[in-house]
Formats: C-alpha cells, sequence, structure tokens
C-alpha cells in the first residue's frame, strides 16, 4: 500500500440532518426515481442491488415478505420531525410492509418485536442501522450510503476503471466510499481537513501492498485536478464553478453538499445527491440479501 499522509487544519464542523433537508421526501418520490434513472439509468431498487452485487429477482420476493419497523429515539438532539416517516416511506415505496412505532426508545424497540417486524430501522447522533431480527445482522447507513453513491458515480461516469476519483471527507462514509472505490478499480485521492481521519484506513490498508491510496493536504489543486467526486464531507459552499468542467461528475452523500450556488448552475444535472433514499435502499437490500 502507498500512503500520502499530510497535516491539514479543521475548518468544518459535523452537521446533522435538519427537518428541511427531509421535507417533501414522500411525495417527491415518483419523481425522484425519473431523475434518478435520467442520471443513471437504474431506478432506486436497481441501484441499491447493483451496489450489494444481487439481482433484483433475487430479493424482491423477500421485499414483499418483510416488515419493517421504523422507531423514534430521543437520545442526542433529540427525535428529527418527519425523519421516522420518510425512512418508512422510503422503505415502502421499495415494496416493504412498514410501519413506524407510537412508542420511543426501548418502548419503542419492544412494540417493533410485539408487532413482529422483521428489520428494525433506528438512529441516533452517532448510527443509523437496520437490525435484521431474523439473522442478528446489523446494516450501517454510513456504509450503505458510500457503496450506493459510489455506484452511482460508476453509473454516471460509465466506468471507473483506471480514472482518478476524490472522496472528500473520511469519516464514516468517506471510508466506504473508499472501500467501495477500490472494488472498481479507480485511481483514489482522498482529501479530509483532519488528519486523525486517515487513521482508520491507513491501518486498514496498511499491510496490504496492492493497495494504493493517496491522501492530500491541498483541497484547491485536488478539485481542479479531479473530474469525478465523491463529496462526503459536511461542509458548504466550498466547491466553486471554477472547480467544475464540463466532464465533472459529481456524487455527493454529504449533507449540506459543498457545492456553492455557482457550482451547483456549471454542473447542471451531473451531480447525484439525496439525504436518506440510496442510504436507505442500499441499507434495506443489503439485509434482505443475507437471507438468499
Amino acid at each position: 500500500m502507498t500512503l500520502t499522509i499530510l497535516k491539514v487544519e479543521r475548518i468544518i464542523q459535523v452537521t446533522r440532518l435538519t427537518t428541511g433537508d427531509i421535507q417533501g421526501i414522500s411525495g417527491d418520490l415518483p419523481t425522484y426515481e425519473s431523475s434518478l434513472i435520467n442520471k443513471t439509468g437504474c431506478s432506486l431498487w436497481q441501484l441499491a442491488c447493483r451496489a450489494i452485487g444481487v439481482t433484483g429477482k433475487d430479493v424482491q420476493s423477500s421485499m414483499n415478505h418483510t416488515v419493517v419497523g421504523v422507531i423514534p429515539m430521543t437520545s442526542g438532539g433529540g427525535v428529527l420531525k418527519g425523519f421516522c416517516p420518510m425512512v418508512s416511506d422510503i422503505a415502502n415505496h421499495l415494496g416493504c410492509k412498514t410501519f413506524v412505532t407510537e412508542k420511543t426508545d426501548a418502548a419503542g424497540i419492544a412494540e417493533a418485536v410485539e408487532k413482529n417486524a422483521d428489520i428494525l430501522m433506528f438512529a441516533d447522533e452517532d448510527r443509523f442501522i437496520a437490525l435484521d431480527m431474523r439473522y442478528r445482522k446489523i446494516v450501517d447507513n454510513a456504509v450503505a450510503t458510500g457503496r450506493g453513491f459510489v455506484t452511482g458515480l460508476q453509473l454516471m461516469a460509465g466506468s471507473l476503471k483506471d480514472r482518478k476519483v476524490l472522496v472528500l471527507g473520511c469519516g464514516p462514509v468517506g471510508q466506504s466510499a473508499v472501500k467501495a472505490l477500490l472494488k472498481t478499480g479507480a485511481r483514489i485521492s482522498v482529501y479530509d481537513i483532519e488528519p486523525a481521519a486517515y487513521g482508520p484506513l491507513s491501518a486498514e490498508f496498511n499491510n496490504d501492498p496492492d493497495i494504493v491510496v493517496q491522501f492530500l493536504n491541498n483541497l484547491d489543486p485536488a478539485l481542479h485536478q479531479h473530474e469525478l467526486i465523491v463529496d462526503a464531507s459536511p461542509a458548504s459552499n466550498f466547491i466553486l464553478s471554477q472547480h467544475i468542467k464540463p466532464q465533472t461528475i459529481i456524487s455527493a452523500p454529504g449533507m449540506p453538499m459543498g457545492l456553492d450556488k455557482s457550482a451547483m448552475e456549471a454542473i447542471g444535472d451531473r451531480i447525484l445527491h439525496d439525504p436518506l433514499q440510496i442510504g436507505v435502499a442500499v441499507m434495506l437490500v443489503d439485509a434482505l440479501s443475507r437471507i438468499i
């Protein structure tokens, strides 16, 4: 493995989804599907299956017979208004039978189990998970989101093999994206403002001489030198119009997006972004793929 780890300064803070981020997801799912198909050639269901490496036929029957219970959690910043109904609506859109528990926290978990939910979905400040009660398996949203948005970038770009891809942010989603990119044959560079964020990947890849990942210390040149970008950073307004080329494609799981207004105008429809849909879809397909 080849690693270049250089010191950078912290300039952003981790953010949390807001009600505004998820408002209107339910009513816009058909429109969202149409846009996703136009950009990637795949529906949400198809993209999630590709991210996990299964066919829709493999898991569709299981999906139609799966009950998902979504549980509000009050720890940390408390229950985000609309979050649980949105997760439930996405799962229902994909074919699951769903409900949101009336109770919260431990009582909500008990309620979901008593109502025979096959998969429990809940989130606090640290993690958003799907817990498969049948096989006692956990699927983490951060991992699922990274895999899903790399799949989306691959579909939009045609192929990532031997192409330079920049991952912005080396948190859980960014780390997942790097691991997914390794399977595509991409030439991977990573930028994060916090040097310590590189530690987990460095430790994991340290004994594998076949893995080549470059960690960068200067954001502006990195943005100018890469046309394929995964924006997994929680920062906003740092990707400018001057960084956008006619061939630039951005897959952006980060909240908020890093593009400023001028960059959004320049990128046009060559950007893939949503607050919940891809991550939730990949979580469910991953959970269901374990039973086939």
